[in-house]
């Protein structure tokens, strides 16, 4: 009985610490993206994008790249690269 009891806190005692010993991937590359910015390059990172693999980092990189080109694009021609996608005016671009 001891044992089990043992075992049951040393058990509770490793799930607590594991949750509490940092973000999950995905909470990581959520700070990333909110860290981006134009001054962010491949080997330029900012701070809270550091424990990422390079791929990772990348990843998100370009994706902000191609965000942030595409709201910069006027309506117009937005509207044109929408059309281009895949024959309608429905947003498959995004933009501002």
């Amino acid at each position: 009985m001891r044992t089990r009891i043992a075992l049951a806190a040393l058990l509770i005692a490793l799930a607590a610490l594991t949750s509490a010993c940092g973000e999950s991937p995905a909470e990581k590359q959520a700070d990333c993206q909110k860290a981006l910015t134009k001054t962010a390059t491949k080997t330029n990172r900012p701070e809270a994008c550091k424990n990422l693999s390079q791929d990772a980092y990348e990843t998100l990189l370009m994706a902000w790249a191609v965000k942030n080109t595409v709201d910069g694009i006027p309506k117009a021609d937005r509207d044109l690269l929408d059309y281009n996608d895949d024959g309608e005016l429905n947003g498959s671009i995004s933009g501002n």
